[in-house]
């Protein structure tokens, strides 16, 4: 047996010890290393002895095999979701101490066996070289992982942001809560005619009463979105137009005329059914 395969054997011995004083020694004030939960502590425990028992074959297979066998772990943890709300900065932390866990054992195991300065080195060289691809590996499909969620997360608020509700067979709701910048107020534009056309609309109340704040393009957007309900000969109200909105339409020199208004939505509705 070779000094790698036998120190291969000695840090397998340790893997189940590792796990416990990582652990035990792992700061646990925020993220998945908070967790009380005892199953999700054994699954955290569990992945982390996986990442040992992957992490040793560095010392005796190729590393196009090594990464390999080591891709399962990258992806299913980097995307898992207690991870995923887990601070980058608690993560890397974390492998920082697996690392010098690891220098540890490689000396104790150079120590035990009379090993080579030389050997000792190779092997640390090994262990902080490794350690560092698998960081920014692990760190890269994190950062992707975050970003999907970040987009899925957006598009479902503006899924949300953005309903038409149906009042009668012909006559619809466009609720508007929340700050509205230009990729929103595009989305809308868009979410709106479609909505609107597949529910064969012929009068849309656009309620404003929840929104504070609406700068010159998205003023502009409202105002295509009004004439593009028009040229589909759809009738709109805008309703609940705040104080500070109005004030800033007039300071930005922002137009209404020819936008039929109302004050709040209940005198829109009113209004519409005494016509």
């Amino acid at each position: 047996m070779s000094r790698c395969e036998e120190l291969y054997e000695f840090l397998i011995s340790k893997a189940t010890e590792l796990s416990e004083r990582w652990y035990q020694e792992a700061d646990k004030t925020s993220g998945v290393y908070a967790s009380t939960n005892s199953k999700e502590i054994r699954i955290l425990k569990e992945q982390n002895k996986e990442f040992h028992l992957k992490f040793f074959q560095v010392l005796k297979e190729d590393e196009d095999i090594f990464l390999k066998n080591f891709e399962d772990w990258i992806l299913a943890v980097a995307k898992d979701e207690s991870h995923q709300v887990t601070p980058i900065n608690s993560i890397m932390k974390e492998f920082y101490r697996v690392r010098n866990h690891y220098l540890e054992l490689v000396q104790q195991f150079t120590n035990e066996t009379n090993g080579t300065e030389q050997e000792l080195n190779k092997w640390s060289q090994v262990i902080l070289d490794t350690m560092d691809h698998v960081t920014i590996w692990f760190l890269e499909e994190y950062d992707r992982y975050s970003m999907e969620r970040l987009h899925s997360h957006r598009e479902l608020i503006n899924e949300l942001s953005a309903p038409v509700i149906s009042l009668t067979s012909n006559t619809g709701l466009l609720p508007l809560i929340g700050d509205i910048d230009t990729v929103r107020a595009k989305f809308i534009l868009d979410e709106t005619l479609e909505q609107c056309a597949g529910k064969g609309l012929d009068r849309l109340f656009i309620d404003l009463s929840g929104v504070l704040v609406v700068d010159t393009m998205v003023a502009q957007q409202l105002f295509q979105l009004h004439e593009s309900l028009r040229l589909l000969g759809i009738k709109t109200t805008l309703c609940g137009i705040r104080p500070e909105i109005a004030q800033t339409a007039t300071q930005l020199g922002l137009s209404f005329e020819n936008i039929s208004i109302s004050s709040t939505l209940q005198r829109a509705l009113q209004a519409s059914v005494l016509q």
